[in-house]
């Protein structure tokens, strides 16, 4: 009983004071506004000045794109596709020759395919439970992270295995006489100095 007097005592204090202080400022107020409208009657007086008549519209210039009368590139098509490489890629009746087009048409292509081989730069591996990946850093600094499956460099080198001084990968390129053929690359560890 004790305490819920002294809380009721507590709270009727606090209210107290809230009002004195609400009382003391409404005190505070001046509901003279004399030097408000002797600033908004010299603003008033003050001469106009002259507005800029709005520039003319230029009308809506219709342009018709002619891709085909002017041999330009479609700008529908991807920037990232080799159309020229679609084109030259014919599968021919050797299954060898079918696999490499097939792969080269069907794969998805990376980030790390708009860069040559040699200027890309191995600098390190990450094993991550089980799976050892490979982070390469490209010529603008950026560096990623690959495992096996993925490709590199401009020559279709997919990665086949990943040790902790080298990729392994096998690029396809094509040969003198037009065909296509594996070859292997390796792009080893960086180290500065």
């Amino acid at each position: 009983m004790k305490n819920c007097v002294r809380t009721t005592l507590a709270w009727l204090k606090r209210v107290l004071l809230f009002g004195a202080a609400s009382l003391s400022l409404a005190g505070c107020v001046n509901k003279d506004m004399s030097d408000l409208e002797s600033y908004r009657d010299e603003v008033l007086a003050r001469p106009g000045g002259r507005i800029d008549p709005l520039p003319p519209i230029k009308p809506y210039e219709r342009y018709l794109y002619q891709a085909g009368n002017m041999n330009l590139r479609d700008p529908f098509r991807s920037f990232l596709v080799r159309e020229e490489e679609k084109k030259e890629i014919t599968p021919a009746d050797d299954p060898e020759q079918r696999r490499f087009a097939t792969e080269i048409l069907t794969h998805n292509r990376e980030d790390l395919e708009q860069f040559e081989l040699d200027s890309l730069r191995m600098v390190g591996i990450l094993e991550d439970r089980a799976v050892l990946w490979g982070i390469v850093q490209d010529t603008s600094g950026v560096v990623h992270r690959v495992q096996v499956g993925n490709y590199l460099g401009r020559n279709y080198g997919k990665i086949l295995n990943i040790e902790e001084d080298r990729i392994d990968l096998r690029e396809i390129v094509k040969d003198s006489e037009g065909r296509w053929e594996e070859r292997e690359a390796t792009l080893a560890l960086y180290e500065e100095g």
